[in-house]
């Protein structure tokens, strides 16, 4: 609340702003009223007091801002019970959470506004842990010395990889900064031009080279890049060849692209490494789950790749954090540098990623026990079933403004895995009962309501009406519960 919203009423016009600011109490007096003892025990008495002062100096600033002649004559000051009450609503709001569980009806699995991937149940408990309890995260049990914090995820990355070598940054951002800086600073790395993407926040490929202090040299064209293009680009100025995946979008049509072993033979003859932005990465085969085919950590390495960077809150599952895997060698010069410290990540980071690396060595459970890959492999036919039970109450919860259907929707992976591929799944429709003008306020009206829940909803409006893909819908009753809020004033 930015004003003190001072009270209207009509007063004589001989009261004048400064009878007005007398009459304002003194924040002692304010103190002792029992309502501030109920803030007081709430909030704590300091905040209580600051908000107290703030209040009665937006007050007092107002009060001085009115005419000197007592021409105002429909204010008054509050008495101390309203005072302390909106003085109340200004401290609920400061305190207020801005980190809410929301039910992600967007059809987007990994959506990066609303976090991307969940953490599957052996993580969270992982992560409870190591915040209730210390833990070992720089040191070594066996030796009873310091120790380094990669070697807690190490053993997995390996096993599950076949790389010689791992490191873990905060994010995959992060691992390409680090990784240039660390093997090509003032040198040239050579790029397809088609493969310079921009991903989201404005992340672009050329930028981070600049800022990593590596010299781009691009290759090709748009469409089409060939192994002579490469061949061509390399001098004794340049450190290493790259290849970026296309994170979220195709290009079709004539093209062209050197296949990856190719690209490794061609930077091994020249002693150069060869490196591999994966983007969203996976340790899986997804075309095992009914999925679209994405290139996995392990066969970019046995294709050649002397490094694979990947993240980890997108089809790994895990929590955000960027991995570079590969070559020891190529490893231990990145964790040498001083940005390594700046990256790293922390206990909880390591502690939920250690959990979903541990699901992976029992792949016939995956599907079950990785949440993103559970919500990923959910049949379209298992997502009705929950539509339908989810139809009348819906119905009945917004008839007077609302119909409702149940449609067959399309959703997709999301966070730039697999742009063009299109995941079949079901919700509902909630059109407008009103047209035209009024149809679209009612629209905006909903969706309003439904971000304000104690729980917000997220959905998608398209052609007309509001959609709710429910296939990451985790938690129905939930849901349920609010129904009743839909058309209400509901409030966080």
């Amino acid at each position: 609340m930015s004003k003190a919203q001072i009270s209207k009423a009509q007063i004589p016009k001989s009261q004048t702003s400064k009878s007005l600011l007398a009459q304002i109490p003194q924040v002692e007096r304010l103190l002792t009223h029992p309502d501030a003892q109920a803030l007081i025990a709430q909030h704590g008495r300091s905040s209580v007091t600051t908000a107290v002062r703030q209040h009665l100096a937006t007050l007092r600033a107002e009060l001085t801002a009115m005419p000197a002649d007592g021409t105002q004559t429909n204010v008054t000051v509050p008495d101390a019970t309203l005072l302390l009450n909106q003085i109340g609503l200004r401290l609920a709001e400061a305190a207020r959470t801005r980190l809410h569980a929301v039910h992600n009806l967007t059809g987007t699995v990994l959506h990066t506004n609303l976090g991307r991937s969940l953490l599957p149940e052996a993580a969270v408990e992982a992560v409870l842990q190591a915040m209730r309890s210390p833990v070992n995260l720089e040191f070594d049990l066996d030796e009873g010395g310091r120790g380094d914090r990669d070697n807690l995820i190490r053993p997995w990355i390996t096993e599950l990889t076949g790389a010689e070598d791992c490191t873990v940054v905060n994010n995959n951002a992060a691992a390409v900064l680090l990784t240039l800086n660390s093997l090509a600073l003032r040198k040239q790395v050579v790029v397809s031009r088609g493969e310079l993407v921009e991903i989201g926040g404005a992340f672009r490929i050329p930028d981070i080279m600049q800022r990593a202090g590596a010299r781009l040299v691009e290759v090709g064209t748009t469409n089409r890049t060939h192994l002579p293009d490469f061949a061509d680009a390399i001098t004794p100025a340049t450190a290493m060849l790259m290849k970026v995946h296309w994170s979220n979008y195709a290009i079709s049509g004539f093209t062209a692209v050197v296949p990856e072993p190719e690209l490794a033979t061609l930077a091994h003859q020249h002693d150069l490494p060869f490196v591999v932005d994966l983007g969203s990465g996976t340790l899986t085969d997804l075309s095992v789950f009914g999925l679209p085919k994405e290139p996995t950590v392990q066969a970019t390495l046995a294709q050649g790749a002397d490094l694979v960077l990947f993240s980890g809150d997108k089809l790994l599952g895990g929590p955000q954090c960027g991995l570079i895997a590969g070559r020891r060698d190529l490893v231990a010069r990145i964790r040498k540098n001083p940005l390594k410290r700046c990256l790293r990540v922390g206990k909880l980071t390591l502690a939920a990623l250690e959990a979903v690396l541990r699901l992976y060595r029992h792949p016939e459970q995956l599907a079950a026990q990785v949440t993103t890959l559970r919500l990923l492999t959910r049949t379209r036919e298992d997502i009705r079933a929950q539509v339908e039970r989810l139809l009348p109450v819906v119905t009945a919860a917004v008839i007077s403004q609302f119909r409702v259907q149940a449609i067959d929707l399309w959703g997709q992976i999301g966070s730039g895995a697999l742009p063009v591929d299109l995941l079949p799944s079901a919700g509902l429709r909630l059109s407008p009962v009103a047209a035209g003008r009024a149809a679209g306020s009612s629209l905006n009206r909903l969706q309003e309501r439904l971000r304000a829940l104690p729980m917000p909803v997220v959905g998608y409006v398209r052609d007309g009406a509001l959609h709710l893909d429910l296939r990451c819908l985790v938690d129905e009753a939930a849901l349920v519960q609010q129904l009743p809020l839909w058309l209400g004033t509901p409030k966080h």
